[in-house]
C-alpha cells in the first residue's frame, strides 16, 4: 500500500518539525545527497539541517553513508531517504497516540474533575478538595464539570484511529475495539 505524500509529510512533521519536509523533499528521490547539498537547496545553516536529518535518522527514516573528505580530512555523510519505513513509523505514532488517548479516558471515567467559571484550571477531586473547591489562580469557587462531551470526543478519536489502523492493516488484539476500551477503561 502506497501511502500518500500528505500522509508522509505529516509523519515528518511529527519527527522533525515543518522544516523536515522541505528538507526531505530536496533529496525524497535520490540517494546519497550530501548533507552540504541538502543545506544549500533548502537554504537552511549546516548545522540545522544536520539536527533535522538526526531527528529523522533517530526515527529510521533516513539512512548515511559517510565518507572521509582527502583534501580537508573531515568527513562528508550522504543521505538517502527510506520511504518504506514510513508506515511502520506512522503505525507506530498512531499507536502511541492511541494509548495516551486511552489513558486519558481512564482518567476521565477515574475521577469528578472541577474547573472554575474563568478557567483557570482544571482539577480533579482529590485536588479540589486540598483547595477548598476554590481555584487556586483566581479564588473563584470551582464547579463540578460535565466531563461527557470530553469523553464522547475522546472515544471517537479512539475509534477514528482504530479505523485508520487498520485500513494500514493492522490485526491482532492491539489496537482493541472502542466499546471493548471503554468498559475495560471503567472497570479499572
Amino acid at each position: 500500500m502506497k501511502i500518500p505524500n500528505k500522509l508522509v509529510d505529516d509523519v515528518i512533521t511529527q519527527i522533525a518539525g515543518e522544516h523536515g519536509v522541505s528538507l526531505v523533499n530536496s533529496f525524497k528521490n535520490k540517494k546519497n545527497t550530501s548533507e552540504f547539498l541538502i543545506a544549500e537547496k533548502t537554504g537552511f545553516e549546516i548545522n540545522a539541517t544536520r539536527n533535522i536529518l538526526y531527528k529523522l535518522y533517530h526515527a529510521n527514516m533516513v539512512s548515511f553513508t559517510r565518507k572521509k573528505d582527502k583534501q580537508k580530512g573531515w568527513y562528508i555523510y550522504y543521505w538517502t531517504f527510506k520511504p518504506k519505513r514510513v508506515k511502520d513509523i506512522l503505525i507506530g505514532l498512531k499507536k502511541k497516540r492511541l494509548e495516551k488517548l486511552q489513558e486519558q479516558l481512564h482518567r476521565e471515567n477515574a475521577s469528578f474533575f472541577f474547573r472554575c467559571s474563568a478557567n483557570c484550571m482544571r482539577l480533579n477531586f482529590d485536588q479540589a478538595v486540598d483547595f477548598n473547591y476554590k481555584c487556586p489562580e483566581c479564588g473563584s469557587l470551582m464547579e463540578q464539570e460535565n466531563s461527557d462531551a470530553k469523553k464522547a470526543q475522546i472515544e471517537q478519536e479512539i475509534e477514528e484511529l482504530i479505523k485508520s489502523l487498520s485500513m494500514l492493516g493492522v490485526k491482532g488484539k492491539e489496537p482493541i475495539n472502542v466499546k471493548t476500551a471503554s468498559k475495560m477503561v471503567k472497570k479499572h
